[in-house]
């Protein structure tokens, strides 16, 4: 991080599910701002990314959340779908950054604003970081909401990741609006039934 550049840390959640959007977030935080707890969200319990959560939103200069819908990812892959929420995420700040820090290793320019990937990030820089758990938070009540419509595929808990019960439940009633398509939803059958 450079002194006084304006930097939106990116990041992503929700990559690896079978069962809704990909959601993104963009954040610029003060140069002052320092939270110990903040960290890869991953790493955190649920209650702990609540909180801090809460911190971020009270302390950025800005922040935005985006998504990218399932069949958008269906579309355009899982890679571009997360960059392309992380371009609206970057469209939606209040305040245009100077400079854009991006967790992984695969990223599209951003209205001529340079930016940096940096793999594992979220672990090394706090706008990365309070991005990770923006993005991570808010897909989660997403899914939580989306389990009262479809109780059967359990996403209250699982959120929509690939859990045996989550594949056995798209085995057995099938796929919503909500799946993607483009992904495997069930494991190929291993044995053959004579």
């Amino acid at each position: 991080m450079q002194p006084g550049r304006l930097e939106a840390g990116c990041d992503e959640a929700g990559r690896g599910c079978l069962a809704g959007p990909v959601f993104a977030a963009a954040v610029i935080l003060p140069e002052d701002f320092h939270c110990d707890a903040l960290n890869d969200s991953k790493q955190l319990s649920e209650k702990e990314r609540g909180e801090l959560r809460r911190i971020i939103e009270e302390n950025a200069l800005c922040y935005a959340v985006e998504t990218c819908s399932p069949e958008e990812i269906d579309e355009i892959n899982i890679l571009w779908a997360s960059v392309k929420a992380m371009h609206r995420a970057l469209a939606h700040l209040a305040i245009p950054p100077e400079h854009i820090l991006v967790d992984g290793n695969r990223f599209r320019p951003f209205e001529n604003i340079p930016h940096t990937c940096v793999i594992k990030g979220d672990a090394k820089y706090r706008s990365i970081a309070a991005a990770s758990i923006l993005a991570k938070t808010y897909r989660d009540e997403y899914m939580r909401q989306l389990h009262e419509k479809y109780p059967l595929y359990d996403w209250r808990r699982n959120k929509g990741y690939p859990t045996k019960a989550h594949r056995e439940a798209i085995r057995r009633y099938g796929v919503t609006p909500h799946h993607r398509r483009s992904f495997r939803l069930i494991e190929p059958q291993l044995t053959l039934d004579f």
